[in-house]
């Protein structure tokens, strides 16, 4: 028996339990067999995306007709291309992890890649949740966005053989599409990342510390073999703290500059052409006797930026006689001993080397004064406030931060492409106009009760429902709000804790009925928008991405306000 195999064996038992009611109801499982293949899929995708519960759930799409992919995740799109992760996934009972992945697997997610991302393709005897996010993707790629593939080959053993690698060749997708294998021991390292990292760094040349607040800071320079070699030991582990997820070689066009340079001539260059790399610690000591080359010992070595750089010289070292047949590369690298005791500051410093790129904030908010007011305010109404990253199932009474986001930008402030497409900046650029310092916990309470009606129908549509209900939930809760302060007679300002329970009491009594009219106005909306021409997922997906619809319904609200 493997032992990584083991622990990843015995945790699917909890992440069975956790998403057992969900796989019934959505999916249809109930066998135990499917149950716990299921749930290492599930596993896979939250480890390696770091989703929250529900995203993850919603990206599993293992059925009749799922192509051969098990999950899906869709990325917001970025300098005209966005990332498709594919999940394919062979879980075996036998833990000995010595069975290659199957070739038939490749195979078919090859054979899945030709089909889906050609708009023109027909497909035939696909589920309904993978189709709806195939026609978002492909609604994207007519919009002359450029996808990106990530396959992730997930199984507790080995990974394909030589004959699955020629059919990849074969395939010839070039570097548009990357295939990784995923297994127990990758799910273990990165699951292990709470464990301090111990290490000592060798720089090169000379050096400034300084002593500074409490504080202390070197800045030197080091041989990217040194952090190519620091990856290599402890991989995700030091980068707990970074918040930006490795984005790949092909696709970015930064890490592909920076394995460029590294490749050719210019890398002795490679120190000025690069930012560099941000270290924290908790302690690190060195002999100040020497004039230079420090080798210098360090204590819980976290990367907090600088990881994009890290793990692309770690992948570009992999490649043959590329990078250690010269040694002169050298990578500016800052490293700061901080008081452990504060890790507000630790939050503050990450965040500021952080925030001139579009990145998840989240964390890095969570201990904003709002966001602990909405905290206070939202527990004296009953409900928990998770302000922080959680991979435990959500509860009703529990209200993430990144939820509250979504619904309080769709409900509120009326921008619900925003809350569906432009998630990487709810926290960052968004921040002030969703978390505004007029925001309080009555207010969050039902826009998220409103999101959470839209949601749960979007995902477990009626047979009747519309097809755009799959694509419109932001949108139908934004109409929702619009009706919950028209019944209450009060303006969103006038929100308070006191017309906490009469809002609860108007969603529980009419909150079908208020979805019911959403949908109608919607419908209304893409008639005058489109006339009667019937219209494909792929539309409906554009359509709703862009806002298009926006202008139509505030036109309405207003026709509708005048004449009351």
């Amino acid at each position: 028996m493997n032992i990584n195999a083991s622990i990843i064996d015995q945790r699917l038992a909890s992440v069975m339990e956790t998403i057992r009611p969900q796989a019934i109801q959505e999916l249809g499982i109930r066998d135990e067999t499917r149950l716990k293949s299921l749930a290492f899929v599930y596993l896979c995708v939250q480890t390696l995306l770091d989703l929250e519960a529900d995203e993850t759930f919603d990206c599993l799409t293992e059925g009749g007709g799922d192509f051969g992919v098990d999950a899906m995740h869709i990325s917001e799109e970025l300098d005209g291309e966005f990332t498709v992760s594919l999940f394919q996934a062979k879980y075996k009972s036998k833990l000995t992890g010595d069975a290659n992945f199957p070739e038939t697997g490749i195979t078919s997610v090859i054979n899945a890649i030709q089909s889906l991302f050609n708009p023109a393709a027909r497909l035939d005897a696909i589920n309904q949740r993978l189709l709806v996010k195939v026609e978002a993707a492909r609604s994207l790629i007519r919009d002359g966005y450029i996808p990106q593939v990530r396959v992730l080959a997930c199984s507790n053993g080995l990974s394909w053989n030589a004959a699955a690698q020629e059919a990849i060749a074969r395939a010839g997708f070039g570097e548009q599409v990357t295939w990784e294998h995923v297994n127990h021991d990758r799910l273990v390292k990165i699951l292990q990342a709470s464990r301090p990292v111990r290490e000592t760094l060798q720089l090169s040349g000379k050096a400034i510390v300084e002593d500074m607040n409490f504080s202390r800071v070197l800045v030197g320079k080091i041989a990217v073999t040194e952090i190519a070699t620091l990856i290599e030991r402890h991989g995700e582990r030091l980068l707990e703290r970074n918040i930006r997820r490795y984005l790949g070689l092909q696709g970015n066009r930064v890490n592909e500059g920076i394995r460029e340079t590294l490749m050719s001539e210019e890398k002795q260059n490679f120190y000025f052409y690069n930012n560099g790399v941000t270290l924290t610690c908790d302690n690190f000591s060195y002999n100040a006797l020497q004039s230079g080359d420090y080798q210098v010992r360090v204590e819980n070595l976290q990367i907090i930026n600088g990881g994009q750089t890290c793990m692309t010289i770690f992948k570009t070292a992999q490649e043959p006689n590329l990078l250690y047949h010269n040694t002169h590369a050298y990578v500016l690298l800052r490293l700061y001993q901080l008081p452990p005791e504060n890790e507000e500051l630790v939050q503050q410093i990450t965040y500021a080397a952080n925030s001139q790129n579009p990145v998840d904030l989240k964390d890095l908010r969570a201990n904003d004064q709002r966001q602990q007011q909405l905290e206070l305010d939202l527990e004296q109404l009953g409900f928990t406030y998770r302000r922080k990253r959680s991979h435990t199932s959500v509860r009703p009474a529990d209200i993430t931060s990144s939820v509250a986001a979504v619904a309080v930008l769709a409900v509120w402030r009326q921008k619900p492409h925003q809350a569906k497409f432009f998630s990487r900046e709810h926290f960052g650029k968004l921040y002030d106009v969703i978390f505004t310092d007029q925001l309080n916990g009555t207010q969050v309470a039902i826009a998220v009760q409103l999101y959470r009606l839209a949601e749960n129908r979007r995902k477990r549509p009626d047979p009747d429902d519309p097809l755009f209900v799959r694509y419109a939930s932001c949108f139908i809760a934004m109409q929702m709000g619009r009706r919950v302060l028209a019944a209450l007679n009060c303006s969103l300002d006038m929100v308070s804790h006191h017309q906490f329970k009469p809002a609860q009491q108007l969603i529980e009594q009419q909150g079908g009925a208020y979805f019911t009219a959403a949908v109608q106005d919607i419908q209304r909306a893409l008639q005058r928008l489109y006339g009667s021409q019937d219209l494909s997922l792929q539309q409906l997906a554009a359509t709703f991405r862009r806002g298009d619809l926006i202008s139509i319904l505030q036109a309405e609200e207003r026709v509708s306000e005048s004449g009351r």
